[in-house]
C-alpha cells in the first residue's frame, strides 16, 4: 500500500549518516521508519528522539504523505562549550506516496517517547466484500 517514491534515497540517507550530514530545509536528512499492517489500518512509525511535536509537519496532499521534523541544538548560549556532539540535528524529512486505497482524511497521528505514530484506515472501497448471486430460478425450458 505504500510506494517509495528515490530508489537512491537510502543511499543517500546512509551517505549523510556516515558523513555526519546535517539536514537543511532545501536538502533535509531521511529519518527513520517502519510501515505495516495492523488489521484494516496501515501504521507508519518514525523515530524523531528529542524533537518537539512543535517541530514536526506532518502533510497530505492528494497521495502524497511528507513528515517533515527539525532537531535544533539545545546548547545555545555563548558561554556553552560542546565536548561532545553526536545527535543530529538540523531538518528531517521523508515522502511517502500513499495507495488509493487508503483513506487520507482519517489519519491520526500520536508522538509519545519520541515516536510518530501515524495511523491510515484502508478506505472502505478496499475492503474485501462478498457480492452475493442471485437466482434465476423462474426461467422455463421450452422443448420443442
Amino acid at each position: 500500500m505504500l510506494m517509495r517514491t528515490d530508489p537512491f534515497r537510502e543511499l543517500d540517507r546512509l551517505a549523510q549518516q556516515m558523513l555526519g550530514a546535517t539536514g537543511t530545509w532545501s536538502r533535509p536528512t531521511a529519518m527513520p521508519m517502519d510501515a505495516y499492517r495492523d488489521g484494516d489500518q496501515y501504521v507508519i512509525v518514525f523515530d524523531l528522539p528529542g524533537i518537539s511535536p512543535e517541530a514536526i509537519d506532518i502533510d497530505v496532499e492528494r497521495n502524497m504523505l511528507t513528515v517533515k521534523a527539525e532537531r535544533r541544538p539545545t546548547a545555545n548560549a555563548e558561554n556553552v562549550q560542546m565536548e561532545l556532539s553526536e545527535r543530529p540535528l538540523g531538518v528531517f524529512s521523508r515522502q511517502l506516496v500513499l495507495a488509493d486505497t487508503l483513506d487520507t482524511e482519517h489519519i491520526q497521528a500520536d508522538y509519545d517517547a519520541g515516536v510518530l505514530t501515524l495511523r491510515i484506515p484502508v478506505a472502505e472501497r478496499a475492503k474485501p466484500r462478498k457480492i452475493s448471486i442471485t437466482s434465476s430460478g423462474d426461467r422455463k425450458q421450452i422443448s420443442g
